[in-house]
Parts: structure tokens; sequence; C-alpha cells
């Protein structure tokens, strides 16, 4: 498979990880900057460097491509992609509106030879690995109640650097997007109904103009509640905190330590659980998704699972914005 790479800064990742696979061959880099250009350029001897993502995109060579360009710039390379006839492995999010979303949904249906799959990393830390087997074996029990925050802990790349300079930046979609595919890919649950509420009070007076800190309850199908939230302003290492509490076990993450919680029949036992975490390269989805266009495998996060969560996150910024309970709706 014949890989283009639009963005070198996550992107470095990506390309070493096509590198590394042997049914992959980096043929393109495409970066803003030339020294960035240059200095993974020189990874790759070989590959062409490339100042111009339509070029690449544009390149007949090229099977698939790699986006991990800025979030203003994710839809029109996936849709240009996609209308090339080429496979799209994008960063989060696939694009920053909900019309922006039909359209590559509708793009895709046509297209249903092409593989598209988005960067979720944390279905595979090996400590959420270990939680969704112990979901599966029914550990749990009855699961009721999930909660997660995305810690983001850098309120700088807000106030500083490149998301302060967009027309549009949701940390919803930036963050949250993370916790809610875990929950959902844990449980196999889906959200029906959304309430939510946003504040940006901690880059009040800086060139950020949009939310910094995105909370929200979920209603889910079996009943369950979930909370997710989106804390961007925090003072606080970047952390994925996500608890699960089911009728027979309870599980916590929490920096520090992660607590698996069962009754023994004499009250509550805490087990740790000392699965490393987050302990996941950028690049470690790569693999499976050349496997899924030159083997014809599914990827690990398929197309109908990215528009599942870009579906509840759309919701849950709806709802933030206007104080009022959302419906999801689904992309099918």
């Amino acid at each position: 498979m014949r890989v283009g790479v639009i963005g070198l800064g996550v992107g470095e990742q990506h390309a070493a990880a096509y590198a590394a696979h042997p049914e992959a061959e980096v043929v393109a880099l495409c970066d803003l900057s030339e020294e960035r250009l240059a200095t993974v350029g020189a990874e790759h001897p070989g590959a062409r460097l490339l100042a111009s993502a339509d070029e690449l995109i544009a390149a007949p060579d090229i099977d698939a491509v790699s986006i991990a360009s800025y979030d203003s710039f994710h839809h029109a390379q996936v849709k240009r992609a996609l209308e090339a006839g080429k496979h799209v492995f994008v960063e989060k999010p696939l694009c920053q509106h909900e019309n922006e979303a039909h359209e590559l949904h509708a793009l895709l249906r046509e297209r249903p030879d092409l593989v598209l799959s988005s960067n979720l990393l944390l279905r595979v830390s090996p400590r959420f690995e270990l939680l969704k087997r112990w979901v599966d074996e029914g550990r749990f029990g009855q699961i009721y109640y999930l909660e997660g925050a995305y810690d983001y802990g850098r309120l700088w790349k807000l106030t500083e650097g490149w998301r302060g300079d967009l027309d549009t930046y949701s940390v919803t979609l930036g963050g949250t997007v993370h916790i809610v595919d875990l929950l959902l890919w844990l449980t196999r649950d889906s959200v029906e109904r959304v309430i939510a509420r946003g504040s940006r009070l901690a880059t009040q007076g800086t060139k950020f103009r949009f939310d910094d800190l995105v909370t929200a309850t979920l209603e889910l199908r079996s009943g369950a509640i979930a909370n997710v939230t989106a804390n961007f302003g925090c003072v606080h290492p970047h952390f994925h905190e996500v608890e699960l509490w089911g009728t027979e076990a309870t599980f916590q993450n929490a920096p520090g330590a992660a607590t698996l919680w069962t009754d023994q029949g004499d009250g509550p036992v805490a087990e740790p659980v000392d699965a490393p975490y987050p302990d996941v390269p950028k690049g470690a989805l790569i693999g499976s998704f050349v496997d899924a266009v030159t083997a014809g495998t599914g990827p690990t996060v398929t197309a109908k699972e990215v528009f599942d969560v870009m579906a509840v996150c759309f919701a849950i910024d709806k709802a933030a914005a206007s104080g009022e309970r959302v419906e999801v709706h689904r992309f099918d």
C-alpha cells in the first residue's frame, strides 16, 4: 500500500508506523513547514516532499492518505481523498461541523470499497484492553453508570498555539471524542440523548474564544447514564479519568492508581490494576488500517464507529450551546 502523509507533527509517527509495516510504503510527505518537511523527509529517503496537500491527494501512485493536519483542514482533505478513490486514516476529529460529516458519510456510502478510520487510540491502551475483556466476560454485572474526563493539562496549546487561531475549535471534538469512543467501545452501548454545559473561564482574556470546559450527561440506550468532560483549562498532568460502575464491580482509573473493586462477601475489596497506561504510541492504529486495506480485515476503528462518536460529540456541542436536551442523530 503506497501512502502519503499530510501534516508532520503527529503525522511523523504515522509515517514511522507505515514504514515499519511490511505491506506499506511511504511515497510522499506534506507539511506547511519546509524545515519540518526536510527533517521528517530525511527519515524516509525516496519519499517525495510536497508543500501542497492537493498535489499529494491527487497523485496517481498513492493508494491511501494519512491526514494529521490542523482540524480545520480535515473535512476538505478527507473529502478530496475519498473523491480521488483513496483510503483515509485521519486524526480526530473527522471534521468540525455536522453538515461536513453528512457529506463525508454520503461520499463513503458511494465508495464502500474504501477504508476510512480515525486515530482513537485509547482502545489499544493495555489497561483499557484489559477493562474491555472484563466487561465482555460479564465481570461488572449490569453497568449502570460511567464517567470519563479528558484532562488536557496543556492550556498554553489553546492560548498560544494554532487552536486559538482557528475560526472555530471544539474541546469536545478535540478531547471528549476519545472518552466517548472508549465508553461506547467498552459497553457496546449507544447514546440517545445529551444534556451539556460549557464555560470559558480558564482562557478569558486570551486569544482563545471558545469553551475550554464542556461537561455532558449522556443517556444510553441500555438505561445507563454517563458523564463526560473535556477539561482543557486544568492545572493537572494530561490524563484520562475513567470509571465504570456495575452491579458486581467498579473500575476507577485515577491519577496515580487504577483499581477494580469487587464484593467478596464481606464488603468491597480493592484489586490494583497494573496493566500499563496509556502506553500507546501515536501510530498504534496504523497497522490495523494497513491490514484492512491490504488483507480485507476490519480496522480497529471502523468508519461506522467514527461517525457514531462524531454524532454524539455534535449533540454535546449543540446541547452546550442551546442549554437544551438534544437527541443524538446517528449517520445511518
